[in-house]
């Protein structure tokens, strides 16, 4: 009787269960599984979704391996990544450092007020700062003229624009990832901060001795998703530069959605988007290795 009975609760808590996660794994096929299978299946083929599918074989993929504009592309996606990266890691560390020292109604205003871009979505961030980056009535070069500085191009000149680009990316990312690092740093024991303070160690070295190696977790995710976030860069791009000028900021991502689109090349563009998903899987697998790492080793 009571084994009948707990076989008939394990089976209402299994369909509890899958009536939860249910449309979430629906979701997952039919929207990520699915389109991936079919980028895949559409690589061996030459399509422009108006003739009929010819397959092709590995041509495509051939194709890509000496498309220079291709490579140049991926080149610009390198330089987003080396520039947005490392200053997003050094400000938002910043930031959620400072946020620790402030107290009360300051440091949540203030927080607030960071979170605040990461709400707005990023088309209305990039007209915003379109605005914003006008060579003649633009209010940044307004500000400049003030301080004697002549008007600069911005997203006109291929020497400032791919800069201009990221300098609109962090506005955006700041808060989030700042409030991660407040939120892992105000996990740290203040026992251990303490002990650190009685043995004679000034802040810096706290920081550097402690707080930092203690982060580690979350610093690796900071930097896996943000490296990822680079190589998936489009739609700031295609609303401020369409990869201008002189193609100075026609990133990966940009690239294959213009052979997609804009030239109809279906099969190319899908093994374009299939090569640039290994390259995202391989970050996310070297994620999940830090991450196991650091889990083992706590």
């Amino acid at each position: 009787m009571g084994t009948s009975q707990g076989n008939a609760r394990r089976r209402r808590e299994s369909w509890a269960a899958a009536l939860f996660i249910g449309p979430d794994l629906i979701g997952l096929v039919v929207f990520v599984l699915l389109p991936i299978l079919f980028a895949v299946y559409v690589s061996f083929f030459g399509w422009n979704l108006i003739s009929p599918m010819k397959f092709i074989g590995l041509a495509n993929y051939r194709r890509l391996a000496t498309d220079s504009d291709w490579w140049l592309s991926m080149g610009r996606t390198l330089q987003f990544a080396f520039i947005y990266v490392p200053v997003l890691f050094a400000i938002s560390l910043g930031l959620a450092v400072a946020f620790t020292k402030l107290t009360g109604r300051t440091s949540a205003g203030l927080r607030s007020a960071y979170l605040l871009p990461f709400a707005v979505t990023s088309v209305i961030a990039s007209t915003l700062w379109m605005f914003l980056y006008q060579e003649k009535t633009g209010y940044l070069n307004a500000f400049l003229n003030l301080l004697g500085i002549p008007d600069q191009p911005f997203i006109g000149s291929p020497a400032q624009a791919m800069v201009s680009v990221v300098v609109v990316v962090l506005w955006i990312n700041l808060g989030y990832t700042s409030m991660l690092f407040f939120s892992a740093i105000r996990q740290i024991p203040a026992s251990l901060l303490e002990a650190a303070r009685l043995d004679g160690a000034n802040g810096w070295k706290t920081f550097w001795g402690i707080t930092f190696p203690l982060i580690r977790p979350t610093s690796v995710f900071v930097v896996v998703t943000s490296t990822i976030a680079s190589f998936q860069i489009l739609d700031i791009i295609l609303v401020m530069t369409r990869g201008g000028p002189a193609n100075a900021t026609q990133v990966g991502v940009l690239y294959i959605y213009k052979r997609s689109f804009d030239q109809l090349q279906m099969g190319y563009g899908s093994a374009l988007s299939v090569v640039m998903f290994v390259i995202l899987l391989v970050i996310s697998l070297i994620q999940l290795r830090f991450t196991r790492r650091n889990n083992l080793e706590g």
